[in-house]
């Protein structure tokens, strides 16, 4: 298939007010003109109203899903792991990846396709685009470390349109929208933008014909592609030195809130395209599809998804609504569908961390200095006040352009909380989840996570220092943005069987870039001194459940009375590499979550080993200053433990300050050459990264027996 060059508009020194990089998450600061659908919305609560009218039916089936069943596929036979690790040994990796067969990668002249981003991933050299839109020199780079496994997870729902406009041998190559297409330099002015963000979802006819055959067949190929490279890098040989998953990111935009999910398959056994927004536009949507054209396959389909950046999601992506569910019994049945489709959530990516935030309205108890890390849902540097999310049967028909007001349904943290509440209501807990990080590269870069060395994310967009280091106040672009980081888990061996059941089961954890270490586990009875014992992996093991668990019942208890958990955890800090060193550890914290008789969330943030150090960083040179930690290990008990209240439990991590990517950066430059990103209180000097534990739940055995917890 022969590619066309694209026609580009000259790419100015900058971005562009109009022409802020990244996904479309900036609408409320940069307005296009092909926004004006959506701001009519806003303009007009009697045309809101009429929306939400007019799609009260919906469908039971969205359009077009039979034609999405998993195909079962022939795998090459796999040699048995030679390196077993019965008590589970961290593996690191990254499944947020998009390569050129993304329309917003591809709108930057990213030209890495899925096997590119796979060698990377695994310690091969690859190309960028050049440091400008016409250069000659392209970029070559290289991982540091390589991780253990991957998945490309390119968006699904264009990526018909984008083959075929691309092609300059495709029947439609020279029609007026696939010149649009290929005219444009960002997602911010691409035709397709408008299309994820309407509630009511359709295909350029000119593009993709009739019934959207043409586009169908070429979505096909694409996946086709993702696959076979998925295939070729798994590796099946006994070292089992490397995995890779089939996988896609599902890209609901609806309204302007950021409602994304990465789709993870356990093997080969997939459809021959992806079920995009396009065909179901609402979450439930695509839940009730995967579990009808995979999980009800009955041929070996497998699949769980990921939800990511619910910090840009305006209070949609963990709000309590049921839409076309008609009383607690059908509610109870989604929540559980969703709680088992979407064990996961991303806490942390290059668009910023979901843990929480300071300023949630309705989030009582601890003050967590904390949760200002990578706070990018307003840049971190607004000097206007967000206003509180709107709620109730209308807000989920009232567009946000861009992530422009506050919720707890936007953070996980409040999540994991906000669902024992709604246990106690129905029965079963929606928000059942474990905590990953990952990348979201568009550059195809898996894993590269280096502070020191971060090259951007968005091709041409960010392909210099000083692009990288724009900043407009009140913009989303530039530094505002981070490397990403990584997501661990706890897997017997390296192989997709292992890896896929410590997904499921949540005995995961998510890292800010750093290969920290952390073993979190529960139970009623840890000794004391367990931090001492020569064994004790195998101990906290055998006598408690890991991260990702409920917390049983005391032994013999019918009420708990009297009993309160215990919990050991402990960290191995990342030794690093010879080119970037690790930073020590400052101290190990446990975060408790649960909720009131009036409904109010709670939450606690209990230092628990280690603590304030004065530790900090040399702002001329980035040398680390003051003491730290290799190891740090705790048995906590929980002090304030009520056996009538259900409660959840997660530990973090944090790092001694290191120097941000910015600040790098400005290093790298000249004094005097260095732009005004590199002004001091632009962006910080210095970061604490971290790692953050999937959680532990406890459910009351009155709770449990009378309403059952979802499993």
């Amino acid at each position: 298939m022969g590619v066309g060059k694209r026609s580009r508009r000259v790419f100015d020194g900058g971005l562009g007010h109009s022409k802020a990089p990244g996904y479309p998450l900036q609408m409320r600061l940069h307005r296009p003109a092909f926004a004006s659908a959506p701001l009519l919305f806003a303009k007009s609560p009697a045309l809101a109203l009429a929306l939400f009218v007019l799609a009260c039916g919906g469908v039971d089936d969205p359009a077009g899903v039979a034609a999405h069943h998993a195909q079962a596929r022939t795998e090459a036979p796999r040699a048995p792991c030679s390196n077993i690790s019965p008590l589970r040994r961290a593996l690191f990796g990254d499944l947020h990846v998009h390569t050129a067969l993304s329309s917003d990668a591809w709108n930057y002249e990213v030209e890495v396709r899925p096997a590119d981003a796979y060698r990377y991933a695994f310690g091969e050299a690859i190309s960028l685009p050049a440091l400008a839109a016409g250069g000659s020199a392209a970029r070559r780079l290289r991982i540091e470390r390589p991780l253990d496994f991957a998945a490309v997870t390119d968006h699904a729902e264009f990526l018909g349109e984008q083959s075929l406009c691309s092609d300059a041998t495709s029947a439609v190559y020279e029609t007026s929208a696939c010149r649009e297409l290929r005219a444009a330099t960002t997602p911010l002015d691409s035709p397709l933008t408008l299309q994820i963000m309407s509630p009511f979802t359709w295909r350029d006819e000119e593009i993709c014909g009739a019934g959207a055959a043409r586009c169908a067949a070429r979505a096909e190929q694409a996946f086709a592609e993702i696959i076979a490279a998925a295939e070729a890098f798994n590796d099946r040989s006994a070292a089992c030195r490397r995995t890779t998953f089939v996988a896609y990111e599902y890209s609901s935009h609806r309204l302007g809130s950021n409602l994304h999910r990465n789709v993870i398959f356990r093997n080969t056994t997939a459809p021959r395209r992806p079920i995009s927004y396009i065909e179901a536009p609402r979450a439930f949507q695509l839940r009730e599809a995967l579990r009808k054209t995979c999980l009800e396959a009955g041929n070996g389909c497998d699949v769980l998804t990921i939800l990511h950046n619910s910090n840009l999601s305006n209070g949609r992506m963990f709000a309590v609504d049921y839409p076309q569910a008609a009383g607690r019994s059908e509610q109870a049945a989604r929540a559980r569908l969703r709680a088992a489709l979407e064990p996961l959530v991303e806490v942390y990516q290059h668009k910023g961390a979901s843990e929480c935030r300071r300023d949630l309205p309705g989030v009582l108890g601890s003050d967590d200095p904390l949760c200002e890390f990578e706070t990018f849902v307003d840049g971190g540097r607004l000097e206007e006040a967000l206003p509180p999310c709107s709620e109730g049967g209308l807000a989920d028909w009232w567009p946000h352009l861009g992530p422009d007001c506050l919720s707890p349904q936007s953070y996980a943290r409040s999540a994991l909380t906000l669902g024992l509440v709604e246990q106690r209501r129905i029965g079963v807990n929606p928000f059942k989840f474990g905590l990953v990080a990952s990348t979201d590269t568009h550059n195809g870069l898996a894993g590269g996570v280096s502070e020191r060395r971060y090259p951007g994310h968005l091709g041409v967009a960010d392909a210099s220092v000083e692009r990288r280091l724009r900043f407009e106040a009140g913009s989303l672009d530039g530094g505002a943005s981070s490397p990403g980081g990584l997501v661990g888990v706890f897997a017997e061996e390296n192989s997709r069987d292992a890896i896929f059941r410590a997904l499921r089961r949540r005995e995961v954890f998510g890292t800010s870039g750093p290969r920290i270490e952390p073993r979190f586990f529960g139970a009623w009875s840890f000794p004391e001194n367990l931090c001492e014992h020569p064994e004790l992996l195998a101990r906290a093991d055998e006598s408690g459940v890991p991260m990702g668990s409920d917390l049983p019942a005391a032994a013999g208890a019918t009420s708990n009375a009297g009993a309160a958990p215990h919990f050991a955890v402990f960290a191995k800090r990342d030794p690093g590499s010879a080119q970037t060193p690790g930073t020590a550890l400052q101290r190990l914290q446990i975060v408790k979550g649960w909720g009131d008789d009036e409904g109010e969330l709670w939450q606690r943030v209990t230092d628990v080993a280690g603590g304030e150090n004065g530790a900090d960083v040399d702002p001329e040179n980035c040398a680390p200053r003051g003491p730290g930690h290799d190891w740090l290990c705790a048995v906590y008990r929980d002090p304030d433990f009520d056996p009538a209240r259900a409660a959840v439990y997660y530990a973090r991590v944090i790092e001694n300050p290191s120097c941000r990517y910015t600040k790098w950066q400005c290093l790298s430059l000249p004094e005097h050459e260095r732009p005004a990103g590199c002004a001091a209180g632009v962006f910080p000097d210095a970061i604490q990264e971290r790692a953050w534990t999937s959680p532990i739940w406890y459910t009351p055995p009155v709770l449990g027996r009378a309403r059952g917890a979802a499993s």
